[in-house]
């Protein structure tokens, strides 16, 4: 089969092309940013790419065009389609389907799907769950929204054996809330039909697409209305919002973990901690992993794997060689100082309670006196359009000192940071940005940048900056 893919370049749309091609089709794709990293994983697996969505590309005459939810109907000013080669195929009637749709029916049909859901924490738990897998044997496929460092690619087709039933059928995904196309505004994730469905959190994102809490409730409901009776639903019992969910109505088995009451549960620190089902400790975890929010991401990967037989204990031995994901407090470098290193970290978080849960994780593992500078951009659509804007000083309360990069907004940053005194500073080009932090850094400072882009090379102008 030959597949032309609208919008190739994003994470999941990147990471079903190589699924596709591992599994023998001809890919080609299209974006509008045709640019490395993500082109130079493409065309190193033999996927030829396009810039743009020209009109010409009909030529191509692929047996399916797989649309991502980067193509729309809009237009530019002037009037024409900002998609023409969308409103071509649209006109041509020739076969057309979503990315999700297309995995459904040509990679996960009868395979055991875990699929791994939440507000924060996705990328991390199912990258957590799929290395589980892995270690215990079953070769799992995965498909994750960034590149588990264990892996180091983000997505792969794994054995494949679902007619036998047995170790090997297992395809771990990340499940996201967010539409799957312009022509389906369900969430990604009711396409998946898993066995195994974790919940991990649930609070208000994506208020481009969604109005309120209740409609994101809703498609999570969706969800578990996919999983079967012998399935299992994996829910975070410290969560309100999830309780609603399920009190709508779940027809599978429930496990949850993270509350005092939960199947679950963990005691001690977040790097170091011993896992408890049903009160009995099952095993121990110690990793270079910090903060809660890890330590619950870890519970929900036990509690998943143990539904297709890996023993909690060995799911724990395995979370001990867990080298985490790319992009999530990564060092990307260490500037010497008499009297302390200057780290630089990266680091995907973006929405308020995901920044407020990084830093207090950094801030677990810092030694009496050292300070945090969290430099961060609202970059999200969420967060653009200053919808939690009045969360931010609560997000980053533990850093000694903010510095926010407000380029591009259309709400003013230096307003909401207001509360946080002059702890804040606001600059509107990262090149003010980068001297704002070089004029404040003392030896011994953590720098986490914080943005779920590319912050403008941030981490590598600071490292400069520092290095003069």
């Amino acid at each position: 089969m030959h597949i032309h893919i609208l919008g190739i370049c994003g994470t999941f749309m990147g990471g079903l092309a190589a699924l596709a091609r591992e599994a023998g089709h001809r890919v080609t794709g299209c974006d509008a940013g045709v640019y490395p990293p993500m082109s130079d994983q493409l065309r190193a697996l033999g996927i030829d790419l396009i810039e743009g969505f020209g009109t010409e590309q009909l030529a191509l005459k692929p047996d399916v065009w797989v649309v991502g939810n980067v193509v729309s109907r809009a237009r530019a000013a002037d009037g024409a389609p900002k998609f023409p080669l969308m409103e071509a195929i649209l006109d041509s009637g020739v076969r057309y389907t979503s990315g999700p749709q297309w995995l459904a029916e040509h990679v996960l049909h009868g395979r055991h799907v875990l699929a791994v859901a939440g507000t924060h924490g996705k990328t991390t738990t199912t990258s957590m769950l799929a290395w589980v897998l892995e270690c215990a044997g079953f070769q799992p496929g995965f498909l994750v929204g960034g590149v588990p460092l264990n892996f180091g690619v983000s997505a792969r087709l794994g054995t494949s054996n679902a007619a036998e039933g047995g170790v090997g059928s297992t395809f771990v995904i990340e499940a996201d809330e967010y539409d799957t196309a312009f022509f389906d505004k369900r969430s990604k994730f009711v396409h998946y039909r898993p066995r195994t469905a974790v919940l991990n959190n649930l609070e208000f994102d994506h208020a481009d697409i969604f109005d309120n809490l209740a409609a994101i409730e809703r498609q999570f409901h969706h969800l578990v209305r996919t999983v079967p009776p012998s399935g299992r639903v994996v829910v975070n019992g410290l969560e309100e919002s999830l309780a609603r969910v399920l009190h709508a109505g779940c027809w599978s088995e429930v496990r949850s973990f993270g509350a005092v009451v939960s199947d679950f549960t963990a005691q001690g620190e977040p790097h170091d901690f011993l896992v408890l089902q049903h009160g009995q400790v099952k095993g121990r975890v110690q990793w270079a992993l910090s903060g809660v929010h890890n330590q619950l991401n870890a519970l929900a990967a036990i509690a998943a794997a143990e539904h297709v037989g890996v023993l909690p204990a060995v799911a724990c031995e395995a979370l001990a060689s867990f080298q985490n994901v790319k992009r999530r407090m990564e060092v990307r470098g260490v500037v010497a100082r008499a009297g302390g290193d200057i780290t630089v970290f990266d680091d995907f978080a973006h929405h308020p309670t995901a920044m407020r849960t990084t830093v207090d994780g950094l801030r677990r593992t810092l030694k009496p006196g050292q300070r945090i500078l969290a430099i961060f951009e609202p970059r999200s659509n969420t967060m653009k359009l200053g919808t939690m804007k009045a969360q931010l000083p609560w997000s980053l309360e533990q850093a000694d000192l903010a510095f926010c990069h407000s380029g591009g907004l259309d709400w003013d940053a230096r307003e909401a940071l207001a509360p946080m005194g002059e702890r804040a500073r606001v600059a509107s080009t990262i090149d003010e940005l980068v001297q704002q932090v070089v004029a404040s850094v003392q030896p011994g400072d953590q720098l986490l940048c914080m943005s779920n882009g590319g912050f403008g090379g941030v981490h590598v102008k600071l490292l400069t900056a520092l290095k003069v």
